[in-house]
């Protein structure tokens, strides 16, 4: 991680952990926001106005949480707006890499080897580590924001007047809702599974472990009884939320994080649930199951051999429906 500006240690999964072992994640700390006018935000300054071709979006294919970013930006047609930039999949001992991994990009701002040092060009004394999705001002040269939840809701709204959409990923009646069910997606699933995977003791493990899979077993209960989407036929930010930790469930956190109590393909609801999520324009665009496997089997505390599975099968067949055009 930067302490100061400079890198200190070989990069490790484990942020921080408390006195039982329960892995902490660390927060996200530039919190500006684009608006349309340019206005602040909810937080931060402003100064961010919508434009196009002014922010530049740097992601991972593997990390669910820039993933929620590149969802948004396909479903409100934001591609030329808001040009991307993806770090190779693969955890180097300096964290995320710039290169020529298929799929992934060198850095065409400030020709970067790595992420972190995006980071000290927007902060020389930057103190933390250097994550993924964050979102650039170029015409200013500097960084936005770098919390997915904020970044998604930037593109669900900053740009509706450049960008007209009949879609709202957080629309003013389910607002309520939302925010009731996101922190409970959050902590017991999108982060319950690297609480998982990350535990230092037996007794975290399994504390995380059990949240997981109640989790699970609620949501099957629910899209049983509703759907397509968690609230009825209507698509939210919490439904890209739940994806992206479903389609790298199977492929990487059954596995590699020991969450294997059960597979996502063992639960009907959430099958069907993954596959018309798939469905949906340009999502299955933003899904490598290459880069998710790399990048995951790459994790040296929990994978010391980097042997990066062949399977899961049928997640490469669920992929592969999903790209083939339809009659």
């Amino acid at each position: 991680m930067l302490i100061d500006g400079k890198w200190t240690s070989d990069w490790h999964p484990v942020q921080a952990k408390d006195d039982d072992g329960r892995f902490v994640r660390q927060t996200s700390t530039f919190r500006n926001w684009i608006t349309a006018d340019g206005r602040p935000g909810p937080t931060g300054t402003g100064g961010f106005r919508a434009q196009a071709g002014r922010y530049r979006l740097y992601v991972a294919l593997i990390c669910p949480w820039a993933s929620r970013t590149l969802i948004a930006r396909k479903l409100k047609g934001l591609e030329e707006m808001i040009p991307v930039t993806v770090v190779e999949p693969f955890l180097t001992d300096q964290g995320w890499s710039f290169g020529d991994y298929p799929g992934a990009d060198r850095d065409p701002l400030f020709g970067a080897g790595y992420m972190h040092q995006i980071y000290t060009h927007a902060d020389p004394a930057y103190t933390g580590r250097a994550t993924v999705p964050v979102l650039w001002d170029t015409h200013q040269d500097v960084m936005v924001n770098n919390e997915s939840a904020d970044i998604l809701r930037m593109f669900d709204a900053a740009f509706e007047e450049l960008v007209p959409s009949d879609l709202s990923l957080y629309p003013a009646d389910l607002a309520a809702e939302i925010e009731a069910l996101n922190p409970w997606l959050y902590d017991r699933l999108n982060n319950g599974v690297y609480k998982a995977g990350f535990a230092s003791t037996q007794v975290a493990h399994d504390e995380a472990v059990a949240a997981v899979f109640n989790t699970l077993d609620t949501l099957e209960a629910r899209l049983s009884g509703t759907g397509p989407f968690l609230f009825g036929d209507r698509l939210t930010e919490s439904d890209i939320r739940l994806f992206v930790t479903l389609i790298r469930f199977d492929a990487a956190y059954h596995g590699l994080f020991r969450t294997n109590l059960r597979r996502i393909a063992d639960y009907p609801a959430l099958s069907r649930y993954l596959e018309t999520m798939l469905t949906l324009p340009g999502v299955a665009d933003t899904v490598s199951i290459d880069h998710i496997k790399t990048g995951y089997y790459s994790i040296k505390a929990l994978n010391p051999p980097q042997i990066i599975p062949r399977g899961p099968a049928h997640v490469d067949e669920m992929m592969a429906r999903a790209r083939t055009p339809a009659a």
